[in-house]
């Protein structure tokens, strides 16, 4: 890889870290648009794999994991499962993942509050923040960060 990639992949990284530490969701929210931004178009041409929920949520876990963070995707509980938890600094950050066609409707929120996603995280303790992400299948990017507290 040419070192300017690798640079801009460090600095991407640390500005990740840095918006966590400050607990800046909105701004985690933008760096992320950006990352989504990046992913050249011709890595979609003739790949259906913009048509599934998976890769989305795959290339969001990969960029927070590489932090080393303690997430786990998948999370089961008794009533679903959540997309991905991450604990850090003694807070709880939930995400739920949503492919739309193009307009954001507001389900993946609305999924980790119906189910009660927070349940399991409110004996630790710490703040529980609830981070709805919807992806579009036409712009390939995302068009929904809606956050909230449990």
């Amino acid at each position: 890889m040419p070192t300017v990639l690798v640079h801009e992949s460090l600095l991407a990284q640390s500005r990740l870290g840095d918006l966590l530490l400050a607990n800046d969701l909105a701004g985690i929210g933008e760096h992320l648009k950006a990352f989504f931004a990046a992913i050249p178009h011709q890595w979609y041409v003739n790949n259906p794999i913009a048509n599934h929920e998976g890769y989305y949520a795959s290339v969001f876990y990969a960029f927070f994991a590489s932090l080393g963070l303690d997430i786990t995707v998948e999370e089961s509980s008794n009533v679903g499962r959540l997309d991905m938890a991450m604990r850090f600094s003694g807070r709880a950050y939930l995400f739920e993942f949503k492919l739309v066609d193009d307009v954001p409707d507001g389900s993946a929120l609305a999924q980790i509050r119906e189910r009660g996603y927070a349940d399991r995280h409110r004996a630790a303790g710490g703040p529980i923040h609830l981070i709805g992400v919807e992806f579009s299948r036409r712009s390939r990017t995302i068009v929904a960060w809606d956050l909230a507290e449990a």
